[in-house]
């Protein structure tokens, strides 16, 4: 059982304590890091969020707090009455912020106390993601999660902050909602007043935000949890946060300006940088012909060229198949790689057939001859204009992928990352910015053999290209925009359509009948007759854009309680089976 407070209020908390607190009496709480016993002397690391302080137990200053101190271990919770003191120069430790004080203990109250955690509470631990997630409450206490979880809460400060300043209305949306499937899978949630109905947990507030435009709250924001029951990977999650943004009577210029300038207070705010704008742009277009994605990288080069009119007459099979299939050939250029050693050369062949690549074309370019396995295949003139379009010199190493167009510019874009990499090409200090636009409106699905919405069915098309939308949809461009950072999509947004007729035409090229779309989206249709405005917005990954400032590896440190990869809490043992009671509440019946 712990001791009362009794009066002890806390004054300080232990990283905040200076030198201009010396002759102070103070209180702190905290956890104890570390216990060091000198025989005449104990000494106690005492944590809170704000760092540690050392708290010094002498017999002299308090035999009651001296002995009461010998029973306290690591994690013991405590209260510690006492006098600030300036350390001797000797004994300065300038790796803690509070290095030059220590703390003289009169009074200790042990509040609470504590087994032996499973791993150290410190970031140098080397324990294992399943521990840890385990035991959240435990890792949430080692320093670098808390510092994570203290930026996450830094950025959502000033996103508010700047939207409040600039007109905006902060507008919560439901979470019971009904269930669209266009995307990834609803989470559902069964119904016990109404047996066999179901609510969905929402993927986004997107048509909630589109409702609020109509309902004439020109400026909205939700700092927004979102839900969607899809495979998992490292920056993905089953629910994460989105901030989310809608305006009114925009155009696409109005929403890149004012984002560049609540991105750049983000970053000078909780990074310190100033993060010039406006930021590049580049059309999706472009930055698939450069760079093989539409989230490109920008901190180093190694661009794609194409060379499929170099190769348009070539004898050489593998170009001769890709060009006939309507694919291309490109590649990339390695500079001073061409050293590499077969072996390697071998691994990156395997690397490419991961991204569906048949196979991969080298070429060693050395100072008096070239060497690749398609030098007999390829005329002298060929290999000659190769070399031109990749900008070849004597050291360089160029690597070719000839297949369709999207395999070529997956395997290229994944190999120019990896040897980015790889090279140490890429300066990790350097945040690169840039808004993708001009996506294509629409894809085709060979599974549903149907057109499909791009971002979603709501993106508006380029004015100059409605009336392909009918003729030649795969032409049709979106007012659709993306921001990339340092090769990671942050956020991704569009201009809606507001016009009813249109949204109509829209809905019968994605394959819904007039029937299908009323069943789906009717209670938005019906608003759009009563006047809605020219509107469009953003939703960035809180989640992503986190991890990114506070140089994490994956989304999992920058939220409280994750799940893992496999979509399980540990620590709850989420998901969980439950009563025959509740099932039968709802009726539920479970057949596996």
């Amino acid at each position: 059982m712990g001791e009362q407070l009794n009066g002890l209020k806390r004054t300080h908390m232990c990283g905040e304590l200076t030198v201009e607190d010396v002759d102070k009496s103070v209180v702190v709480m905290g956890w104890v890091q570390r216990r060091r016993d000198h025989g005449g002397l104990v000494f106690i690391d005492l944590r809170d969020r704000t760092g540690i302080v050392q708290v010094v137990f002498s017999n002299e200053v308090s035999s009651e707090a001296f002995e009461k101190v010998q029973s306290v271990r690591s994690e013991y919770v405590l209260a510690i009455e006492g006098k600030v003191v300036k350390r001797a120069p000797e004994n300065v430790n300038p790796k803690i912020s509070t290095g030059e004080i220590e703390i003289y203990a009169n009074t200790l109250k042990i509040l609470s106390k504590s087994e032996t955690p499973p791993f150290p509470i410190e970031d140098r631990s080397n324990v294992s993601e399943a521990i840890r997630l385990k035991y959240r409450y435990l890792d949430l206490r080692r320093p670098s999660m808390q510092q994570n979880l203290m930026t996450r809460f830094k950025i959502t400060k000033v996103v508010r902050d700047f939207l409040n300043r600039n007109g905006f209305i902060e507008i919560e949306t439901p979470l019971l909602i009904k269930s669209t499937p266009e995307g990834a899978r609803d989470y559902l949630v069964p119904s016990r007043i109404y047996p066999g109905k179901f609510y969905a947990l929402p993927q986004s507030p997107q048509i909630f935000k589109q409702l609020l435009m109509i309902s004439g709250f020109d400026k909205y924001y939700q700092i927004a949890k979102c839900l969607r029951d899809e495979d998992l990977r490292a920056d993905r999650q089953p629910e994460f946060t989105q901030i989310d943004i809608e305006m009114s009577f925009v155009e696409v210029e109005d929403v890149l300006k004012i984002n560049e300038k609540m991105i750049a207070e983000i970053f000078k705010e909780t990074l310190g940088i100033d993060v010039p704008i406006p930021f590049k742009r580049l059309s999706y277009q472009e930055s698939m012909e450069r760079f093989g994605t539409d989230k490109p990288d920008l901190r180093f080069g190694m661009e794609l060229k194409d060379l499929s009119d170099i190769v348009a007459q070539s004898e050489f099979n593998v170009f001769k198949n890709a060009l006939k299939n309507n694919g291309s050939v490109r590649g990339i250029n390695v500079k001073g790689a061409a050293s590499m050693p077969r072996r390697q050369l071998d691994e990156l062949v395997e690397f490419a057939k991961t991204y569906g690549a048949k196979g991969l074309l080298w070429i060693q370019v050395f100072e008096k001859e070239v060497k690749s396995p398609a030098t007999k295949f390829l005329s002298e003139e060929e290999m000659k204009k190769i070399l031109e379009r990749l900008e070849a010199e004597a050291g360089d190493l160029l690597l070719i992928v000839a297949d369709k167009d999207e395999i070529v510019f997956d395997t290229l874009a994944h190999l120019r990352l990896e040897l980015g990499k790889r090279f140490n090409l890429i300066d990790e200090n350097k945040y690169e910015f840039v808004w993708i636009v001009d996506f294509p409106l629409l894809e085709y699905d060979e599974g549903e053999k149907r057109y499909v919405a791009k971002h979603h069915p709501f993106t508006a098309p380029k004015d100059e290209d409605i009336e392909l939308l009918e003729k030649e949809p795969l032409k049709v461009r979106a007012k659709a925009y993306d921001i990339v950072l340092n090769g990671t999509e942050i956020g991704g947004g569009s201009i809606r359509i507001h016009d009813t007729e249109l949204q109509k035409r829209m809905f019968k090229v994605l394959g819904f009948s007039e029937e299908k779309a009323w069943e789906r989206f009717g209670f938005l249709m019906e608003a759009f007759k009563y006047g809605a405005p020219p509107h469009g917005g953003i939703a960035y990954g809180l989640d992503r854009l986190a991890m990114i400032i506070t140089g994490s590896d994956t989304i999992r440190d920058v939220i409280a309680f994750p799940k893992t990869q496999n979509a399980v809490c540990l620590m709850t043992d989420a998901p969980s089976e439950v009563s025959e009671e509740q099932l039968k509440e709802l009726h539920i019946k479970v057949d596996l």
